[in-house]
């Protein structure tokens, strides 16, 4: 199996795709979405290992919402066991990609400590929200900076890993190689995907807010986030199986795994 190159205008129809499966059983991928936020928000909870355990499930889980997607492109019903998809074949090497995955992690944040003394990992692991002040100044914002640029390399290598383990039973240091490689060479489809996403999940939600304060002449102000949260939401489900249509076109040629056209 080998990686296709694709024309970087595919990055924008991956979107698209997601949208069509989300709406073949847009009840069923917010159950799904919605059972795998709570299980990572229980996970997460636990005294002392809770946010490890979480980083370490996330790769297995990732692989839900392939499955969900592969189901719905042949046409098959979606069932909440496909929530646990990614750990009935393999779980072993899923487990060692969410080591790789916490690892990662720990790195990008302890980088980030380089330029705000860890204001930003304390956010991120213990959820304390730094004051005003430390969140306009200039060390945090490189460390937002340092810690988006080297989360980049760790999100290629993981977008189509868990994948590769479930379905091409593909050993964990190939699929991080693969898929690292897949990503670089269809830079340009993920940068239009890129885009199009931050369009879809900043820029969208963003307007519509505005939308909604100048209509209701700014009355709407405090019930801003729980405005905010339900549509970011309802939006997941098309991001999630947008990274299916990735998978599909650039190492399915068209083809589900198995052989199957897909829906």
């Amino acid at each position: 199996m080998q990686a296709r190159l694709i024309p970087g205008s595919r990055g924008w129809r991956w979107l698209a795709d997601g949208w069509n499966l989300f709406r073949a059983s847009p009840v069923m991928w917010l159950v799904l979405v919605s059972a795998y936020w709570m299980l990572m928000t229980v996970v997460s909870v636990l005294p002392y290992v809770g946010l490890v355990a979480a980083l370490v499930l996330v790769p297995g889980f990732s692989v839900a919402f392939m499955a969900a997607s592969r189901a719905t492109g042949r046409g098959e019903p979606l069932a909440l066991p496909l929530i646990f998809a990614g750990f009935r074949v393999n779980a072993r090497a899923q487990l060692l990609l969410g080591a790789v995955y916490l690892v990662s992690m720990v790195l990008v944040l302890a980088s980030s400590t380089l330029a705000d003394d860890g204001a930003l990992a304390r956010w991120m692991v213990t959820g304390a929200r730094p004051t005003n002040e430390v969140l306009q100044s200039d060390g945090f914002l490189l460390a937002l900076a340092i810690s988006a640029t080297l989360y980049m390399p760790v999100m290629m290598l993981m977008w189509f890993a868990p994948t590769l383990v479930a379905w091409h039973a593909m050993p964990v240091a190939k699929a991080l190689f693969y898929s690292l490689f897949a990503c670089l060479m269809n830079w340009r489809a993920f940068t239009v995907y890129g885009a199009a996403s931050a369009l879809v999940l900043i820029v969208l939600p963003f307007f519509v807010l505005i939308l909604l304060l100048l209509a209701s002449g700014g009355t709407l102000r405090p019930a801003v986030m729980a405005i905010l949260f339900p549509l970011v939401f309802s939006l997941m489900p098309v991001m999630f199986a947008s990274f299916y249509a990735s998978y599909r076109d650039i190492f399915s040629e068209g083809k589900e795994p198995g052989g199957e056209p897909p829906g």
